[in-house]
């Protein structure tokens, strides 16, 4: 990894990211295709909604482009993300006309199921049976795809998110350049860029919501990374770099679950929709999450004599903290922005 190349690569997509988010924004202005706020929304003002047509295609070309770079791609990686493409092209028509939430779930199956034929090793690491790791590798992939979405509540967190996961990945292929994580560097380092342009338009106050058709597309090849690094060996990284995202959508979810609610509908109790709702800015809430992802990433690279069960303790002690923060941390009250 050259410092040019990456200069160049980086660059490349941040611009890109920046001016097709703009002229998307320009588009969905015009076409008045607006979010409007509702008593579950944790904006009060309507905004445009679909920053993910700049986003997703970015994001597919980005990996295309880097597969045939690094030769590493065959059949099934390309059916992946043309799985990748075809969430984004779903998610769009429901961004618009809202399908239900059975084929949504249908569709995200069969696109995990046709996705999970590019991850060539087993992801737990030959401890279960083959067929097995397969079965569980799908529920996390759905899982993990949905949680996603569904953690894309205030102004720049999902932009937050996904470029602490792709820098997190990146920081692992530059530290241990080894040939296994070239590629998946390159592709952390993109989706790093991409949402750094894509945040200029999304940070508080936002100017546009990614919608659907970005935050769909983009949690399924985020897992598809996460999953493919954990098959490569590096299981411990793939774990604790969205650690804060599988902890507060989980207990999240599972609590409204065991009260017979659907889980599946838009609702304001994730710990970082209770701070805003405490009085905490969105800025601040992303920038708190933000903090902790760096501290995650870092615990990854803790000196080689810190053993497994001690980065994990680490890392779920950071995941504590944020959470007690979003709780309890005194804020003062903020003002709702007006167009």
């Amino acid at each position: 990894m050259s410092f040019a190349a990456l200069a160049i690569f980086s660059g490349c997509f941040l611009i890109g990211s920046m001016l097709l988010t703009w002229a998307v924004l320009l588009y969905l202005r015009r076409k008045a295709i607006l979010d409007m706020p509702n008593h579950r929304s944790s904006h009060a003002v309507p905004t445009p909604r679909g920053g993910g047509l700049a986003v997703t295609p970015l994001l597919v070309f980005m990996v295309g482009a880097v597969f045939l770079w690094s030769g590493n791609a065959d059949l099934p990686q390309w059916v992946m993300l043309a799985a990748a493409a075809a969430l984004g092209m779903l998610s769009w028509f429901d961004d618009r006309h809202d399908l239900s939430p059975a084929i949504r779930f249908a569709c995200q199956f069969v696109a995990v199921i046709v996705g999970v034929f590019a991850i060539d090793s087993p992801v737990l690491q030959g401890l279960v049976p083959m067929w097995l790791d397969r079965v569980l590798v799908v529920l996390a992939w759905v899982w993990f795809l949905n949680l996603f979405n569904f953690m894309d509540g205030i102004d720049g967190i999902t932009g937050v998110e996904a470029g602490s996961i792709g820098a997190g990945v990146f920081a692992l292929a530059l530290l241990m350049p080894l040939p296994e994580f070239i590629d998946l560097g390159y592709i952390g380092l993109g989706i790093l860029a991409i949402m750094a342009g894509f945040l200029i338009w999304n940070w508080h106050p936002a100017k546009l919501f990614l919608g659907d058709v970005g935050s769909v597309p983009l949690g399924f090849v985020l897992g598809w990374l996460l999953l493919e690094l954990a098959a490569r060996g590096a299981w411990m990284p793939a774990l604790i770099l969205p650690l804060y995202y599988l902890v507060d959508a989980t207990f999240t979810l599972m609590k409204r679950g065991l009260r017979g609610e659907k889980v599946w509908h838009a609702h304001r109790e994730h710990f970082y929709q209770q701070a805003t709702q405490r009085g905490m800015s969105h800025a601040g809430g992303s920038f708190l999450i933000m903090l902790a992802n760096l501290a995650l990433i870092l615990v990854v690279f803790l000196p080689t004599d810190a053993d497994v069960s001690e980065r994990l303790a680490i890392a779920a002690i950071i995941v504590v903290l944020l959470i007690a923060g979003m709780k309890f941390l005194p804020v003062k009250t903020v003002k709702t922005h007006s167009p």
